[in-house]
């Protein structure tokens, strides 16, 4: 009886490549990433060198002096500034407040538009409506909705024999509810797409499985769909609160960060302390604090997709 003798067998491997011949295949990638590479240097890196080394000194506006250097004096006087602080608290409010109602409502849109109904087409082109608007022109339209006199909210308000002369907008308790539920609303529809996504590359086999258990609704989400879109919904969730901490066109077209300061975000106070007042040195200082927050915030969003394998 013979015994079969195991057969070694040798992985393929690419004989090595010269080393001339691997630079100059390193040099080519270089050359292709450069169109994509120089704007970025220029727009986005640079600025943000810039300004950190701006941040370090005493720059002012109309100034005839030379600047000079102040090391760490421009953060040590942000760590008393009481006012910054408060912005940061009320970016920090306006941030959550936003980034949770509009997931929840994004979600049960996605679900929906989800369905086989009629005119779907129609309903998910209609609610993708605010996301192809600049902000600014979000702004503008709201303030009409807001406006005391002549505005749609109120005059709806008085047709249903409610009080309808509020001052939304400049009223100290309304104010940060009312812009906040335009953020809600403007941020909505790429919520909805990225979520209505996840949905769609949900296998409809396994909902069927289940509902031939018996599952329900509710049970069918939380087995099912929930696990299939959760990645889909932290990512875009993480990336939202993100954006919305880093907010400023429409608070500024809505409210210019008033009244009294109750809708100043950080980014907006930063904006005032440079081109209203001029001290260009002090508002760069608050915009490192800004980018060492999102700096954080995006490093911790990162790291738990990594660590959950979704990477």
């Amino acid at each position: 009886m013979t015994t079969a003798v195991p057969v070694r067998r040798h992985r393929h491997r690419d004989p090595p490549r010269p080393d001339g011949e691997g630079r100059r295949a390193d040099h080519g990638a270089w050359f292709l990433v450069l169109p994509a590479l120089i704007p970025i240097l220029l727009l986005s890196v640079g600025p943000l060198l810039y300004g950190t080394a701006l941040a370090f000194t005493d720059a002012q506006s109309g100034r005839t002096a030379p600047t000079q250097w102040v090391g760490l004096l421009n953060f040590r006087d942000l760590l008393h500034d009481r006012l910054f602080w408060e912005s940061f608290r009320i970016g920090l409010l306006w941030a959550v407040g936003v980034t949770v109602p509009q997931f929840l409502l994004a979600l049960g849109l996605a679900l929906l538009l989800n369905q086989n109904l009629r005119f779907r087409w129609l309903a998910r082109s209609l609610a993708i409506i605010p996301w192809a608007m600049p902000e600014v022109v979000v702004g503008i339209m709201w303030r009409l909705v807001y406006h005391p006199d002549a505005g749609v909210l109120n005059e709806t308000l008085s047709g249903l024999g409610l009080a309808g002369d509020t001052d939304w907008l400049s009223g100290l308790a309304t104010a940060l509810p009312a812009v906040v539920v335009v953020g809600i609303w403007a941020g909505m529809p790429q919520t909805t797409v990225a979520l209505l996504a996840g949905l769609q590359n949900t296998p409809h086999e396994l909902h069927e499985a289940a509902a031939l258990d018996g599952a329900g609704a509710w049970r069918r989400f939380l087995t099912v769909t929930w696990p299939a879109i959760r990645p889909v919904a932290l990512s875009i969730s993480a990336l939202n609160f993100i954006w919305n901490v880093n907010s400023f066109a429409l608070v500024y077209v809505l409210t210019n960060g008033g009244p009294g300061g109750r809708t100043r975000l950080p980014m907006l106070f930063a904006y005032e302390e440079a081109f209203r007042y001029g001290q260009f040195g002090y508002a760069a200082a608050m915009g490192c604090v800004m980018v060492a927050v999102i700096s954080v915030l995006l490093a911790g969003y990162l790291a738990g997709r990594l660590r959950g394998g979704d990477a």
